[in-house]
């Protein structure tokens, strides 16, 4: 049986997973579980504990799984996507106002097609995004001024207004992605307890550590295979809510790609590298890719949360004992994406100057 080495990019540098050389297959119920968090929402503690053992198990697992009953109107993700679409089927030269090379210091804005290369094993993402972060202004709980936001908090602030500048001409965008991203954000914050009461913790023990968080949202509009490399995620946990088309592959720890399939009313939850290492590896931040086979537009909304950026966090108390010593040393939520969003964009760099060496030729269409 020959085996694929697949190499992928962290924070600490390059790791390799082993794949089979099989065909991605449909996931089942026990890899890929759907949690109704109806119970979350319950003012019994011991309801909410239904939910935290479920995701529990999931995360101890493929560190996958769907959410139904969560909360945020289908109406309200429903403009969104519009609203992507309105964006992304604009000319070119209207969406490079707003491009996020020329624009952003932090990643905001648009992104073009084979702009990025998320995974060295793979070709460049086939992808349109228009990304933006946290901006206190925005904040559904609790809007404040960025000179209200306390000193040590405000320099890791990674919202910026030009994305919002560039867009007026399009009625209602602001509102109908601010709407979505603001329902995210009030789930994860919900969430987040649900996370802390599995791991054995107060259900309270990140609450006062999510009041700026880095959470940012990210439509994007993918075509052709493949439309996102493979990766892990970096903060806390990701939302993802996905159309009708499909094409989320998760892969096992077997080395087995299998297919997530969208399943109406549910938005998929997934555990980033940092939860991992606060939970001393216990939780599994596991490589997951994007891809369209069809011949129709993809759209996907992924929502990533983590603690506010200066939060310096090691592995949490619950997670280690004598025998099972805490594995990293403390870092901050920011500096921690910071060490990834430089070895990625230094590797992307390095091969966009291969490519632009003089005997090669660069065909983008």
């Amino acid at each position: 049986m020959s085996v694929t080495k697949l190499e992928l990019r962290t924070a600490l540098g390059p790791v390799y997973r082993d794949v089979l050389p099989y065909q991605p297959r449909d996931c089942t119920l026990d890899e890929i579980p759907v949690i109704d968090l109806e119970p979350m929402f319950s003012s019994e503690l011991s309801d909410r504990k239904k939910v935290s053992s479920a995701i529990k198990a999931a995360a101890v697992n493929n560190g996958f799984f769907y959410i139904k009953n969560h909360g945020i109107p289908a109406e309200t993700i429903a403009r969104c996507q519009g609203q992507v679409l309105n964006f992304m089927r604009q000319p070119l030269e209207t969406k490079d106002r707003v491009e996020s090379h020329k624009y952003s210091k932090y990643y905001n804005g648009y992104l073009g097609r084979l702009k990025a290369q998320v995974s060295p094993s793979e070709t460049a993402d086939v992808r349109e995004s228009f990304t933006f972060r946290y901006s206190p202004e925005l904040d559904p709980d609790n809007p404040k001024d960025i000179s209200e936001v306390p000193d040590e908090i405000r320099p890791w602030i990674r919202g910026e207004d030009f994305v919002w500048e560039g867009t007026k001409h399009l009625p209602g965008f602001k509102s109908d992605l601010v709407a979505y991203w603001s329902g995210c954000l009030r789930l994860a914050r919900k969430l987040i307890g649900m996370f802390a009461l599995s791991l054995d913790l107060e259900e309270d023990y990140w609450d006062n550590k999510v009041t700026y968080p880095g959470a940012e949202t990210q439509e994007e509009i993918k075509e052709k295979f493949v439309g996102l490399g493979s990766h892990t995620d970096l903060q806390l946990f990701t939302l993802l809510w996905q159309d009708s088309v499909g094409g989320l592959q998760v892969l096992t720890r077997e080395g087995q790609w299998i297919k997530a399939p969208p399943i109406e009313g549910t938005i998929v939850v997934n555990i980033g590298d940092y939860m991992m290492r606060l939970c001393n590896d216990i939780y599994k931040s596991t490589v997951h890719r994007v891809t369209n086979e069809s011949t129709q537009e993809r759209v996907s909304m992924p929502f990533f949360f983590g603690l506010n950026f200066n939060c310096v966090e090691g592995v949490v108390p619950s997670c280690t004992s004598k025998s099972n010593p805490a594995k990293y040393e403390p870092i901050s939520c920011g500096d921690w994406c910071q060490m990834r969003f430089k070895q990625q964009n230094e590797d992307f760099l390095k091969e966009a100057k291969k490519l632009m060496a003089p005997s090669a030729v660069i065909v983008a269409g």
